[in-house]
């Protein structure tokens, strides 16, 4: 009965690998809620922790997940991912909202990143996210703000489902302004914790969160991370249960990217594209993994389909339809000289989220263009 795995999943003093030493000594969590006798090893506080046969905690979580329209899958269910049930602490217990995925028949990839990402970085993560999907893997991140969110952004553009794994409660948004992602990933990918409903995104709880995006992917992509990133906790995590980890290269002496240039040096796989590192996995899924580039959006269709014979290279002539204000303004501080992303928009104060889209729809119309270590320039003969 689901009320006694949530038992054992919420005992205290006990932590993920005795959990699973308990259920795997008593064979049920209902067994080991009727024990008498407890095996060697626990401490005082775990044995007196298991006598408790309270069960209100755990009847309010099943009723808050009634409520919530929130499910719930459990060590012993078919769906349960063989790849997280292989590493040494897996959760007994995982909540979600959304579709759930075959992640045993789907290459995955874990995406993470700092939340205080470059506007490259911010722009890799989408475009990465983006060919991960299109290629046919699938897109595993935190939902952190920064890299997490442009990666999984990308990747539901391509009309695919992605993965967040949560620090909180699936009922709740953290951070506030993904507000809108979350909601579209409640409808076209899953959301998933260990934490039940109601939990709070306490700051605890997102390095013991790390352990699940690693453990759900067969790799794990660093797009940008500082010494002290909590992305780095993933890709040390990843490496402790034998998974890949690939790196997108950063700028030498930029703080963004120290810890991610930092696993290069500790023999991290350097990548520019989603096939670099998809190219890895194509001998185990070859029914799954083409090479193939992002799809436009709807919005970049539009831009796309404009007939070769109406060229973008007199951009103070377009007309008010083509250009819309904030890529006038771009285009105004970026002037006749190549520059770094981050400087333009620092000139623009714009957001950083705001001048990337603009940024890339200018890309697409033809009028900048991007080049490798952050650099943009304009693309007038």
């Amino acid at each position: 009965m689901l009320i006694y795995w949530i038992w054992l999943a919420t005992r205290q003093h006990l932590n993920d690998r005795e959990k699973l030493a308990v259920l795997e000594y008593f064979g049920t969590p209902e067994d080991c809620y009727f024990a008498k006798v407890f095996p060697d090893g626990l401490s005082s506080e775990a044995v007196v922790s298991l006598q408790d046969r309270d069960l209100d905690e755990a009847e309010k979580i099943l009723a808050a997940c009634a409520k919530k329209k929130i499910r719930i899958l459990t060590w012993n269910d078919e769906l349960y991912p063989k790849r997280l049930k292989n590493i040494a602490d897996p959760p007994l217990v995982l909540y979600y909202r959304g579709i759930l995925p075959d992640f045993d028949s789907n290459p995955t990839i874990g995406v993470v990143g700092t939340r205080g990402a470059s506007a490259y970085g911010l722009s890799a993560a989408r475009k990465l996210g983006g060919e991960i999907a299109a290629c046919g893997a699938l897109v595993v991140s935190g939902m952190a703000e920064g890299i997490d969110a442009q990666a999984t952004e990308g990747a539901l553009k391509q009309g695919k489902g992605a993965v967040g794994v949560l620090g909180c409660g699936v009922d709740r948004v953290y951070p506030a302004c993904n507000r809108k992602l979350y909601t579209t990933m409640d409808q076209q990918g899953c959301l998933l914790s260990e934490f039940p409903p109601g939990t709070p995104p306490n700051r605890w709880n997102f390095p013991k969160r790390n352990r699940i995006i690693s453990g759900l992917s067969c790799g794990v992509l660093v797009v940008e991370a500082p010494k002290t990133s909590g992305a780095l906790i993933t890709a040390r995590q990843a490496m402790e249960q034998g998974r890949d980890v690939f790196v997108v290269p950063g700028n030498i002496g930029v703080d963004s990217c120290e810890g991610s240039n930092a696993l290069l040096r500790d023999g991290a796989m350097a990548v520019a594209s989603g096939w670099d590192l998809l190219s890895e996995y194509v001998h185990i899924f070859p029914e799954k993994l083409r090479k193939k580039a992002a799809a436009a959006t709807a919005c970049d269709k539009k831009a796309i389909d404009i007939p070769a014979a109406a060229p973008y290279s007199d951009v103070d002539n377009c007309a008010a339809e083509d250009l819309d204000e904030t890529e006038r303004l771009i285009l105004s501080c970026l002037g006749s000289q190549r520059q770094l992303m981050d400087t333009i928009i620092a000139k623009t104060g714009l957001p950083a989220g705001t001048a990337l889209a603009a940024l890339t729809m200018l890309e697409v119309k033809g009028i900048v263009a991007t080049q490798p270590g952050g650099w943009v320039e304009r693309t007038d003969p």
